[in-house]
């Protein structure tokens, strides 16, 4: 398996989408096309030097598989370095790094079944669901897909018009509820917020928690939090639920701490699998994560948020064992295939083993 790696790409187009919000099309070249080949939900990690600082975010695509292009979103957030940049100065002919798509926020498409989807999202949390909606509809013509899209305002909604030609063009199959914290009720949306009590009065309505095939919850940590529960406490089976997190409620990175190891050493070997070539080193158990170590002595890793939060740097442990300060992003099934992420990853024993080439 190739690992993931950074190419240059020129910027086609920045479309804005709100007052905060810019959506990016690259161009890429003929003899990268298939390195940039994507399934609906994955993203990019995009790089660029701002001042004297490098700086890596995770964008999500919000092009349908079949859009013919590679487009992302980036809303503004107060303090953000790069999303203020991609707002204020990115135009189309400048060049950033962009790692080639990662992500598993997906399940298979498959043209003959007859799904019923239905995603929760807020605020930018749109981007991967338009290409996870996007897909689905024009590739399983039998399925249907319901949208629950919480913002403040109407004019915040990302995507608003689209959003409407999609539901044109799907009539009977794509049904969107829009919820608004700071607009009162009104035909066609719906006021407060997302949380449980909205799915409890969709599910013993319109929305039979048993009748739906998959779950897609993206939004800031505790509405996903709390609307899983509550579908959860609806009878949907938690394997159904895919969950994406944009940004969590406390700063996840981890800090020195001394780690309980049962081993004599004070520092443990750490051998990292990349690309097919292997890279030794010592930690120790109470220092740095394994990924800030590995960079350190010179590997050049796949990263992004470092917060436990956006899954970049997952690989597989091989060999020993490792303690995670947090994991925001792994899914239960992938904890017990022995798959970490290494920006929350330290040493518990004498050999760790870290393979960066699984699938």
């Amino acid at each position: 398996m190739t690992s993931p790696s950074f190419h240059p790409l020129t910027i086609r187009e920045c479309r804005r989408e709100t007052a905060d919000t810019v959506s990016i099309a690259f161009d890429v070249p003929a003899d990268l096309a298939d390195r940039f080949r994507f399934v609906q939900g994955q993203y990019l990690t995009l790089k660029t030097r701002i001042g004297e600082e490098e700086v890596r975010r995770s964008y999500s695509i919000c092009s349908g598989v079949g859009d013919g292009e590679l487009r992302v979103a980036v809303k503004k957030v107060d303090g953000g370095l790069f999303s203020t940049h991609a707002n204020q100065s990115l135009a189309p002919g400048a060049v950033l790094e962009v790692m080639t798509p990662m992500g598993r926020f997906h399940t298979p498409v498959d043209p003959d079944a007859s799904r019923t989807y239905v995603a929760f999202a807020a605020g930018s949390g749109i981007t991967p669901v338009m290409s996870i909606l996007k897909t689905v509809l024009a590739q399983e013509p039998k399925s249907r897909f319901v949208l629950v899209y919480g913002n403040r305002t109407v004019s915040s909604i990302i995507f608003r018009e689209e959003l409407e030609d999609l539901k044109n063009r799907y009539i009977g199959r794509l049904v969107i509820h829009h919820v608004l914290s700071r607009e009162p009720e009104e035909a066609g949306l719906l006021g407060g917020r997302i949380g449980a009590g909205l799915v409890r009065e969709l599910c013993a309505g319109p929305l039979k928690a048993e009748d739906i095939d998959a779950a897609f919850l993206c939004g800031p940590q505790p509405m996903v939090e709390e609307v899983r529960d509550a579908l959860a406490d609806c009878g949907m089976p938690a394997a159904n639920i895919h969950v994406e997190l944009f940004g969590t409620t406390t700063a996840a990175r981890p800090s020195v701490r001394k780690v309980a190891t049962d081993t004599p050493t004070d520092a443990a070997t750490i051998a990292i699998l990349q690309d097919g070539k292997r890279k030794e080193f010592t930690l120790p158990y109470d220092g740095e994560s394994i990924l800030d170590a590995a960079h350190r002595h010179g590997a050049d890793l796949p990263y992004s948020c470092k917060s436990g939060v956006c899954c970049t740097c997952r690989a597989k442990l091989r060999e020993g064992k490792v303690e995670m300060a947090e994991n925001y992003s792994l899914e239960p099934w992938e904890v017990e295939a022995g798959y970490v992420l290494t920006c929350q990853s330290r040493p518990l024993t004498e050999r760790v083993v870290i393979d960066f080439d699984a699938a």
